[in-house]
């Protein structure tokens, strides 16, 4: 029997290794050799930068270069950030003195905000404080920044946006979710904006300083000085005019539209209030002055307030 005869084959070597892993990618602009430190984003990207740049502009960082080395020397592990490119890379260009990319979103803003606050990066902060009440911010969604101004603790920015949040109805459902997301001391402040704007608008209505004719008691036609007025139709405009500020507390719609049909003009308690006439025969007078009227209400509503108080918010020296 013929013996059994031997194979030369030999198992492929590329089977039995496993895949190599990919080599990790520096950034572009943070590839200098020369940087000693490596720094790496939640994404595997690589960002090589000068110690001294990073001790300089965060005190996280002056703290954490400034502690001895680990048993054996130096490491040469990357720090790890657990944050994406989209965070980390804007805020090290803004370190370095780099140039920026514009803004895609409140939401980026917000987060490198909070990595600059993490790293103690007050120059950064400061920079970043413009781009918080940037208009396109302001006029989509000034309620969240609002929250975020006053999370960061920054003064004006946090009047600013308050003021810019007088357009919208705090109770509307679709602004629930930002306003749960306050702390009280942000949420309140703002709320009694709102509220003393109306609460001061009614007081004012209601004075029969600026009101004679439909607040006096008793007030007598002012032609034939006999008939006292009934001001049915003056009670029903103010409210209507109440009603408006409660849905939008600026008042601007309001103003633009007291002269207007599209606005106050059109309405049924204004037509009712300036064609309401004294009620005895042979006078026929108008109870109401209806240029001075609007115009009153007009000063009344530019003497309201429209920025929140912000003795209640504490703001970073190095943030100012």
């Amino acid at each position: 029997m013929a013996a059994p005869q031997e194979t030369n084959s030999k198992p492929d070597i590329h089977e039995q290794l496993p895949p190599r892993a990919p080599a990790p990618e520096y950034h572009p602009a943070f590839a200098d050799t020369d940087a000693e430190i490596v720094v790496s984003s939640s994404e595997g990207t690589l960002y090589r930068v000068h110690a001294y740049t990073l001790c300089t502009t965060s005190g996280l960082f002056k703290t954490l270069l400034s502690l001895p080395p680990p048993p054996g020397g130096h490491t040469a592990e990357p720090i790890a950030i657990h944050e994406p490119d989209a965070v980390v890379e804007p805020l090290l260009r803004i370190m370095c003195g780099l140039e920026t990319s514009p803004w895609t979103s409140l939401y980026q803003v917000s987060d490198v905000l909070t990595l600059a606050q993490n790293w103690d990066a007050p120059g950064p902060i400061a920079f970043l404080r413009p781009a918080l009440t940037s208009h396109k911010f302001l006029t989509a969604n000034p309620l969240r920044v609002y929250a975020l101004a006053s999370h960061f603790g920054f003064r004006a920015e946090t009047q600013l946006a308050s003021s810019h949040t007088l357009s919208l109805n705090l109770f509307d459902p679709t602004n629930a979710e930002v306003l749960a997301s306050m702390p009280a001391t942000a949420a309140l402040p703002l709320l009694r904006l709102h509220r003393s704007r109306r609460d001061g608008l009614r007081d004012l209505l209601d004075s029969p300083e600026r009101f004679l004719a439909g607040n006096g008691q008793p007030f007598h036609c002012s032609a034939c000085a006999i008939t006292p007025l009934e001001n049915r139709t003056w009670r029903a405009l103010k409210h209507r005019v109440l009603r408006e500020l409660d849905m939008c507390a600026s008042g601007d719609a309001l103003k633009e539209g007291m002269w207007s049909q599209g606005g106050m003009g059109g309405w049924a308690e204004a037509k009712a209030c300036w064609a309401a006439v004294c009620v005895k025969v042979g006078c026929g007078a108008a109870n109401y002055d209806r240029v001075a009227t609007i115009k009153q209400i007009r000063t009344c509503l530019e003497g309201l307030p429209v920025a929140v108080e912000v003795e209640w918010l504490r703001e970073d020296e190095d943030t100012k």
